[in-house]
């Protein structure tokens, strides 16, 4: 069977968000992101304020210089969130062989549908601006590299101030034709220095990379050599994966102005490490290595980390194992720009919790006591808001 595999990427997501809740701000050139003055930078910007030359991960600082009427929109991530979710149940409404890669974009495999791949991308594009009223893009090919890569040709195809709602069709045999016209770096796996390496011995075109041979390649390169030289025919056979193994999960803010006040730093350190326990919990995981990251006022930064005993989701766990490698790494006194908690070495998911090793001193009753507290505290901030609930230390 030819595959059907669809790229879909949401055009400027949290823009397309904003402008639904404020009509005002379509045809506008807006971005979402901190402030300026708070070190903020561009999360999403919308396609009139892309003329000036504003990207997203600009500091926002750069972005209102190169346009000083920009209107700055601070983020919602529960309204991003709740619009994502609608959005990717339409998604497993058409196939459940959906592979989410973000907040806004999945790998969708239709091979089991009987319409032509244009048909299926028109009909689903069509259903999120109607139903959803976001506007969305597509690439259509018969595998994930080269459905990826038209979404991107696509979109910049797209002309005028307004979201691209591209479709690009790749038919089944004519991969490498579409590939071999394109710079090198937009095929995966290019980075900056493999570039430079390719272009000093004369490949400029992803046809240029094609027509080298495979050997010559995979001598120079290893096994990414290889890589190089099948993707850039156009083979790939990575199957469409609905389950996505996350490999860590981490919160981290910077601040306005460095912090050398030992309290404050504490306490954003417990807000996140609850951020963090909270996720973990949402995503059925547990995870058995704790990370502090520490980023100091010349830019360095630090990162450490600890095993735990035994995997965790609970707030308490991962708050206590940051606080102790905080006071181990953080001279008194040394301004910190970031700080961020992170979670990792997460077990199988379908896997039992496992029968936790008590200690001599535990108390199995307080144990089960302060996973019920937790639950309640996670439902109460589901139906209230995160700041529904704060430490009486933190007021």
């Amino acid at each position: 069977m030819v595959r059907k595999i669809l790229h879909f990427d949401l055009d400027a997501f949290f823009c397309a968000v904003e402008a639904q809740r404020d009509a005002s701000l379509r045809g506008k050139a807006f971005a979402v992101g901190g402030r300026p003055d708070q070190r903020g930078v561009v999360a999403s910007c919308s396609y009139p304020a892309r003329r000036f030359g504003v990207r997203s991960a600009m500091p926002m600082a750069t972005a209102l210089r190169l346009c000083p009427d920009l209107i700055i929109v601070p983020h919602d991530h529960a309204a991003y969130h709740e619009a994502s979710h609608a959005v990717m149940a339409r998604l497993r409404d058409l196939t459940p062989l959906v592979e989410q890669l973000s907040i806004d974009e999945a790998f969708l495999d239709v091979s089991m549908l009987p319409q032509a791949v244009e048909t299926v991308a028109r009909r689903l594009q069509a259903t999120i601006n109607d139903e959803l009223r976001l506007p969305c893009s597509l690439g259509a090919a018969t595998n994930k590299l080269v459905a990826k890569i038209a979404n991107n040709v696509g979109k910049a195809g797209a002309q005028g101030d307004d979201p691209p709602n591209a479709i690009k069709v790749v038919p089944p045999g004519q991969e490498a034709t579409f590939l071999a016209p394109l710079p090198i770096t937009d095929l995966w796996g290019v980075g900056p220095k493999t570039a430079e390496k390719l272009i000093e011995l004369g490949m400029h075109t992803i046809g240029d990379v094609a027509l080298w041979p495979e050997d010559d390649l995979i001598r120079r390169f290893g096994k990414h050599g290889r890589d190089l030289a099948r993707h850039a025919r156009g083979i790939d056979e990575r199957p469409v994966e609905p389950v996505h193994e996350a490999k860590s999960i981490s919160k981290e803010t910077t601040f306005a102005r460095d912090v050398r006040d030992g309290a404050k730093l504490r306490r954003v350190l417990r807000r996140l490490a609850e951020g963090v326990g909270r996720q973990v919990r949402q995503s059925g995981l547990r995870g058995a290595t704790v990370k502090l990251k520490l980023r100091w006022a010349d830019f360095t930064t630090l990162t450490r980390q600890v095993t735990l005993e035994h995997p965790t989701d609970q707030d308490a766990e991962i708050c206590a194992a940051a606080l102790r490698l905080f006071e181990q790494n953080w001279p008194e006194g040394r301004p910190v720009r970031l700080i961020g908690v992170g979670v990792s070495g997460f077990e199988d998911p379908q896997a039992e919790a496992p029968h936790r090793q008590l200690g001599l001193w535990d108390d199995v009753d307080e144990i089960e006591q302060a996973r019920r507290l937790q639950a309640a505290l996670d439902e109460l901030r589901d139906r209230f808001g995160d700041e529904a609930i704060q430490r009486g230390s933190d007021l």
